[in-house]
């Protein structure tokens, strides 16, 4: 148990603070302490200055003791930079001073309190993999594969339990929103629960729910730190999730000496459990509160500000913030309309290396931001071929990612049967039993016969009972016969002058590797899916550069241009490329927006889901344009190869939020219209309050396809001869097919990459 006397550092020295550095709305927020407080801090209106002025304001000027004091933020990497600013502020002694993390300190109070939960103060934090790995095993235990019900999504149930503040035991209301204790996961989450106190564990999320539990539960110990910390201050409020929220609430009774520093057009998170209504809500739950708002930006020019707030002003979901700044009013926004991704991705290039060549611009004051990491392929390649040094910031490099690397290593293996190195690296992925111990057998056998290890896999196929020294199981040898025969099938592809891309389809779906990824349902595996189609957009623009298109020739492209990576620019910088969301906090002189289309940004899934997704992608562009200082370039394409499908979107609806007199929309050489391009029909133009054009993109609509094979056709394969579709299913692209062949074998077939032939 903590001692709360004898922890207590010595009061702070009657030094004063020098607040002249600060405007008249900071100096408010700093001065003001006592009661609850929201500040309200738009971009770039020095929030971090002005909470570590707050923080230090109440050690030197309010004598508050740093163990009374407690400052909660997001990221290790934020606290240590606040716990530095704030120890140059003051000229003591700040070791009991608490600026840390939410989980962070649930975790250090976990063990102080362990033994109230049953816990001992050596409890375990599980991650991801090892949650995933008690939810497979319950699965087991059940009889279900995981082919059946996917761990993650038994995962997601529990993390959305969890981000609400629901415990076992706990409240099952939590405002609209009700815990069904009859949903069909919440015996997994009971189950998962119990194995975790057994195992003396806790995950990630229930740090949070572990102390609500807690401190409801034992209400002395509620009182003993609600007693401890006079002064609560919070960081980034508006990524808070309902458990955090309800953690807040209980600490800062009965003082209410609370102060929450957020900005809600800046709520980008809610697929982690951030929500908005914590900020919306917080006058409900503290009527008393004083609401102070930041609202001069002190980052970007004129220009930029005061056209990002005409598209943010368009949300509900706000407190009403007018962002405004003293800075000049700088240079027009530029928005670029490409003909496609390619164009799109040379102009991002081209201008990069003008800025940094001719108007010695650093390149570290240059970024590129894209609304998924997918898109990041094309404009890589380029900046590769500019000789333009960039870093992915938040990311890996498109070619550097475990999927590309894992799909390429089956196209190596399929060129070159003797990468060994290929095979080992995919011979089990998606999971088919080969396991270490097995591989390693296969190797000692494969150089004593002086064969590559996937010659020696192709012999046990043909010829199993001549390895029955290696005691391979039937499934081994199974899985063995279905990996040779995959590889065989697609080398017979390359022998007929099927496309790279097309067999590159039939590996990425007939490996299994993309059901293993679609069976996840996790953000994470959605993110390899789209870099997988966005690999397949890869093969197809290789396939139009080329004459004689090959695997061969695909391999050497990317090989090749990768090794622009080895050239040392270090000396000047490099440019970082990231997603927007890993954007937020960060800014640069000048930024490159790519992708400013429908259904990318916002994205599809946004439209599909209401009002309240689609604001969010508006706070997501808000948060992109407000990273620039100098110069704000918005790109967008006319047509573009996404996810191996050439799509035409059309300019975002965000583009036409920004009034005229901020933009130049500049069309590309060799751009043509978009009013003359057929595939696209512009409706319903019309002209808003402040001057600027909306009008609505529509898509010409997909025919129906009817089956390519319908069921009882008779169809020619060139390995397994003549048969009859038995059964169909899909449409388009996705049709797949059962052929019964003469011999009695039922096999089952993507159309598109099956070498069939109808005998109709």
């Amino acid at each position: 148990m903590i001692n709360l006397e004898t922890s207590q550092n010595p009061l702070p020295s009657n030094r004063k603070m020098d607040l002249s550095g600060l405007n008249k709305q900071q100096r408010s927020a700093v001065v003001n302490c006592d009661g609850p407080i929201m500040i309200l801090a738009g971009a770039g209106s020095g929030k971090t200055k002005t909470l570590v002025s707050k923080i230090s304001y109440l050690l030197n000027e309010k004598k508050v003791s740093p163990y009374q004091l407690l400052a909660l933020t997001f990221s290790n990497k934020a606290a240590k930079e606040m716990r530095h600013r704030v120890g140059r502020d003051v000229e003591f002694d700040i070791g009991a001073l608490q600026i840390t993390t939410f989980h962070a300190f649930c975790a250090r109070l976990l063990r102080s309190e362990s033994h109230y939960l049953g816990l001992s103060r050596s409890f375990t934090i599980y991650d991801t993999s090892e949650s995933k790995s008690v939810v497979k095993s319950l699965l087991s235990k059940r009889g279900i594969s995981t082919k059946e019900l996917s761990p993650f999504e038994i995962l997601h149930y529990i993390d959305e339990l969890k981000n609400l503040g629901y415990y076992i035991g706990g409240p099952t209301n939590f405002g609209d929103e009700y815990v069904d204790l009859n949903h069909e996961y919440y015996g997994y989450f009971e189950e998962y629960e119990s194995e975790l106190s057994r195992n003396n564990a806790v995950d990630f999320g229930g740090l949070i729910t572990g102390t609500l539990n807690l401190f409801q539960n034992f209400p002395e110990v509620l009182e003993r730190y609600q007693q401890r910390f006079q002064y609560l201050l919070v960081d980034e409020y508006q990524d808070t999730n309902r458990a955090q929220f309800q953690l807040l609430e209980k600490l800062s009774k009965p003082q209410n000496n609370i102060c929450v520093v957020g900005d809600e057009d800046q709520s980008i998170y809610s697929w982690r459990g951030a929500d908005i209504r914590n900020i919306l809500d917080f006058e409900e739950i503290y009527p008393d509160a004083t609401v102070m708002k930041l609202e001069q930006n002190y980052r970007s020019s004129k220009n930029i500000i005061e056209a990002a707030s005409f598209v943010i002003d368009r949300n509900t979901l706000r407190k009403g913030k007018k962002m405004w700044t003293e800075n000049p009013a700088g240079e027009e926004i530029l928005i670029i309309e490409s003909h496609n991704e390619k164009s799109e991705a040379e102009y991002i290039s081209q201008t990069v290396k003008r800025l940094w060549k001719e108007e010695s611009v650093s390149l570290n004051e240059i970024a590129v931001f894209y609304r998924t990491n997918a898109q990041s392929r094309v404009i890589e390649d380029q900046l590769r071929a500019n000789q333009i040094p960039y870093k992915i910031i938040g990311g890996i490099k498109f070619y550097e990612r475990k999927e590309i690397k894992d799909l390429l290593a089956y196209v190596r293996l399929l060129v070159n049967e003797k990468d060994s190195l290929a095979l080992s690296r995919i011979i089990n992925l998606p999971t088919r039993g080969i396991g270490t111990v097995t591989l390693r057998k296969l190797e000692v056998q494969a150089i004593q016969e002086n064969l590559s290890l996937y010659e020696l896999l192709r012999e046990i196929d043909q010829n199993p009972a001549h390895y029955s020294s290696l005691r391979l199981s039937n499934k081994i040898k199974s899985s063995i016969s279905s990996f040779v025969y995959l590889i065989e099938e697609c080398r017979h592809c390359i022998e007929i002058g099927e496309k790279p891309s097309a067999i590159y389809e039939k590996l990425l779906k007939e490996s299994g590797y993309w059901e293993m990824l679609k069976l996840s349902r996790d953000y994470e595996s959605m993110a390899r899916m789209e870099n997988l189609e966005e690999l397949s957009s890869a093969f197809q623009q290789y396939e139009t550069s080329v004459k004689d298109a090959s695997l061969e020739g695909f391999l050497e492209t990317i090989t090749l241009d990768s090794q622009n990576d080895d050239v040392d620019y270090h000396a000047e910088g490099e440019i970082s490329l990231m997603t927007v969301h890993g954007a937020k906090g960060l800014e640069f002189s000048h930024v490159f927006v790519a992708g400013v289309e429908e259904n990318l940004f916002p994205s599809f899934k946004s439209l599909e889901e209401g009002e309240n997704a689609e604001e969010e992608e508006r706070r997501l562009f808000y948060v992109a344009m407000t990273r620039a200082m100098k110069k704000l370039y918005i790109t967008f394409s006319q047509s573009r190869m996404l996810f191996g499908q050439l799509r035409f979107n059309g300019p975002s609806r965000f583009l036409h939020e920004i009034p005229n007199k901020y933009y130049e929309w500049t069309r590309l050489a060799g751009t043509p219209s978009v009013e003359s391009n057929d595939e696209f029909d512009l409706v319903d133009e019309t002209y808003d309050d402040d001057g600027s054009t909306v009008y609505q993109v529509n898509q010409k609509k997909n025919k129906v396809i009817p089956p390519k094979f319908p069921t009882g056709s008779k169809v020619v394969h060139s390995l397994y001869g003549e048969g009859k579709v038995v059964d169909t299913s899909g449409i388009g692209p996705d049709e797949k097919v059962v052929i019964k062949f003469s011999g009695g074998e039922k096999k089952k077939f993507l159309v598109r990459f099956a070498p069939i032939v109808s005998l109709n």
